[in-house]
């Protein structure tokens, strides 16, 4: 069984996959801004606590408690994401730096800190977005969130070259339309063909598994863009 960390679990995909790694017998230290959501991720396989991929503080929290519970981490998945909707002329620097700090310097952190806890067969999983990738369709009011996304398939691919010989392995799901509330809040109505539930199943196995195949690679998991 694996020690595997879960980002953005307080809804959609990150909520429910955590659940099925802790069903799986998976050890799962589950982390959220949001208190709240997070207690409801009852399971004997799941620790959580708040965790704000921003603040140092918390940063070191897991540290502390990957030093007092885990030698190793097999898993991370970086699945936390802030999203902005709004026009680019509209948005000021400190909202653009702020979906930064979450998508791109946050998911940078948090894997500073693991990756040397992680053996060389162990795998970073960050989910990044269609918007993200260069030549596929753009949407106004994105520019924040969608060139967020578009560094960590960058950043994916670096880590993967500057760790080959040691490992771990580093992949990035690119992700269509998933029917979230995130999905809502950018795209109003839209119905998308794809539930938390089902892309949370294919990330899980992606997690265990992918990295027998794939390193260093963007993966479009997407049947359907807005």
């Amino acid at each position: 069984m694996a020690n595997i960390i879960v980002t953005g679990t307080s809804r959609g995909i990150g909520f429910e996959m955590a659940q099925l790694f802790a069903n799986e017998g998976h050890s799962v230290l589950a982390l959220s801004r949001y208190e709240e959501s997070i207690s409801r991720l009852k399971h004997k396989n799941i620790d959580s606590f708040p965790f704000d991929i921003t603040k140092d503080r918390d940063l070191k929290k897991v540290g502390a408690y990957l030093d007092s519970h885990w030698k190793t981490v097999d898993v991370l998945i970086n699945n936390a994401g802030r999203l902005l909707n709004k026009p680019f002329l509209e948005t000021g620097s400190s909202e653009f730096e702020a979906v930064y700090q979450v998508n791109v310097f946050g998911v940078a952190n948090l894997t500073k800190l693991v990756v040397p806890k992680m053996p060389k067969n162990g795998h970073v999983v960050t989910i990044s977005s269609m918007g993200g990738v260069q030549g596929s369709m753009k949407f106004p009011g994105l520019s924040a969130y969608s060139s967020s996304k578009g560094a960590v398939i960058t950043l994916t691919e670096l880590w993967a070259e500057e760790f080959k010989e040691t490992g771990p392995s580093f992949n990035v799901l690119a992700l269509g339309a998933v029917q979230t509330e995130m999905l809502e809040e950018a795209f109003p109505g839209y119905k998308a063909p794809v539930t938390a539930m089902e892309m949370a199943r294919y990330i899980k196995d992606f997690a265990l598994n992918g990295h027998e195949m794939f390193n260093g690679k963007m993966l479009q998991v997407s049947n359907s863009t807005p």
